[in-house]
């Protein structure tokens, strides 16, 4: 594992490098992603201007689920957002060469291509939080909540990645499965979950815990109630809920690795 981490750092850093040897272009593309993602606040802002609250929570409220969500997906993003590559990569023959490389594939395939400009992305949702939290006054014996559902939300995001990328060992062509579940989870945790249908809430809570990356453990901090009447203690297992997918994703990510036959080319 600290070989793996090493790795990971030292090729991130390679990448980081040699996108700064164009600064301008790399500070342009940064701010081009944090104004982008800034749309989605501003399309929350004029929710607001037209209603006291969005299924029953207020502003403040809805940007500190908003920029919880937003720092966990980013930060996967940045992170192992790449894996969705690997379809490519198979069809093209240039995953054999990652295989035979002394380093593990998920981490190439995770490193490869590391975008330092997504930290864009990552510093416009820790802003939304930072303007939400001091609103909220939320007390330190709910507040010590808010870094564990960051960290689980991150393995979460990252684990739906990797069991996407995973089944393109099957579909080498077929990227859009996990995004259908990241960048669509992504956008369906920006709001509270009271505002869909519950069989769809059920759904993201005990098929594909999505639920678990801010709305859930967001209640506790929030020190709401569950608008569904789902059982109270659902919301402290954000931890056990991204151990399990993260279990699921290696068994999965192995299975596919065991089972990969080369192009030959």
């Amino acid at each position: 594992m600290i070989g793996a981490v090493r790795a990971y750092v030292l090729l991130a850093a390679v990448w980081t490098r040699a996108a700064l040897q164009y600064r301008a272009s790399t500070v342009m593309l940064t701010l081009g992603a944090f104004t982008v993602t800034s749309l989605d606040v501003a399309a929350i802002a004029v929710m607001f201007a037209h209603t006291d609250s969005l299924g029953g929570f207020g502003l403040y409220e809805v940007m500190f689920l908003y920029g919880t969500a937003g720092v966990s997906f980013a930060l996967a993003d940045l992170l192992f957002g790449n894996v969705d590559r690997l379809g490519q990569h198979i069809r093209s023959g240039s995953f054999d060469t990652m295989l035979i490389r002394p380093v593990s594939p998920f981490v190439q395939m995770a490193v490869e291509r590391f975008t330092v400009q997504r930290t864009g992305r990552v510093a416009q949702a820790a802003v939304v939080l930072a303007i939400a939290l001091p609103s909220l006054d939320v007390p330190w014996q709910r507040a010590w909540m808010i870094p564990v559902m960051v960290v689980c939300g991150v393995v979460l995001f990252a684990s739906v990645w990797t069991v996407g990328a995973a089944l393109q060992f099957l579909l080498t062509d077929a990227p859009e499965l996990a995004n259908a579940f990241t960048y669509g989870g992504a956008q369906l945790t920006q709001y509270p979950f009271s505002v869909y249908g519950a069989d769809l809430v059920r759904g993201v809570t005990f098929i594909v815990p999505l639920a678990f990356v801010n709305w859930q453990p967001g209640l506790f901090v929030l020190d709401r109630p569950d608008p569904l009447g789902l059982p109270h203690w659902l919301r402290y297992l954000s931890p056990a809920a991204a151990l399990m997918l993260a279990t699921l994703a290696a068994l999965v990510w192995r299975a596919g690795i065991r089972r990969y036959r080369s192009t030959g080319s």
